[in-house]
C-alpha cells in the first residue's frame, strides 16, 4: 500500500495492510503535527505534492527495501492538505519474520521518503508561514 491521501489516515486499516501469518514482527512509524518548532507555536501544517513523481519514488523505495531485507510487507502513507496539531502526516508500517528486518526497513523507508520523495511542508505560526526544508 503506497499512496497519498487528503484525508486524516487510519493507521489500523495500515497496520491490517501489512499483516501476515509469516510476520512476527510489525513496526510502524507514525509522524504527527507537533505543536511547536523553533521556539514558536504551530497552527498547523500544510503538505503539498508532485503526485506522480512522489508516488513513483514511494514505489523506489518499496522496491529498494525489498531487496535489502526479507520482509513481508510495507505500506507508506503520506497526507497533504492541512494537517493539524496531533494528527499524523505519514504512516510507514513493516512487517518481516523478524524485529530487526522490521524495524531497519522503517527506519529506511522513513528516512529515505524525506529525502527523496517530492513532498514539502509548510508550517503555520501566529505570525505567518514558512516553508521547511528536508522535512
Amino acid at each position: 500500500m503506497m499512496s497519498i491521501v487528503t484525508e486524516p489516515i487510519d493507521v489500523q486499516e495500515v497496520l491490517r495492510s501489512v499483516e501476515s501469518n509469516d510476520a512476527g514482527a510489525i513496526d510502524v512509524f507514525i509522524g504527527t503535527t507537533r505543536n511547536h518548532s523553533k521556539g514558536k507555536s504551530v497552527l498547523y501544517l500544510e503538505y503539498e505534492a508532485f503526485l506522480p513523481m512522489a508516488l513513483k519514488e514511494m514505489e523506489t523505495i518499496e522496491n529498494d527495501i525489498r531487496l535489502r531485507w526479507d520482509i513481508c510487507s510495507i505500506a507508506m502513507i503520506h497526507r497533504i492538505g492541512r494537517v493539524d496539531i496531533g494528527e499524523a502526516s505519514v504512516v510507514i508500517a513493516v512487517s518481516s519474520a523478524h524485529r530487526k528486518e522490521a524495524f531497519q526497513a522503517c527506519r529506511c523507508a522513513i528516512d529515505t521518503l524525506k529525502k527523496t520523495v517530492p513532498i514539502w511542508k509548510k508550517e503555520y505560526f501566529a505570525d505567518g508561514a514558512v516553508w521547511v526544508e528536508n522535512n
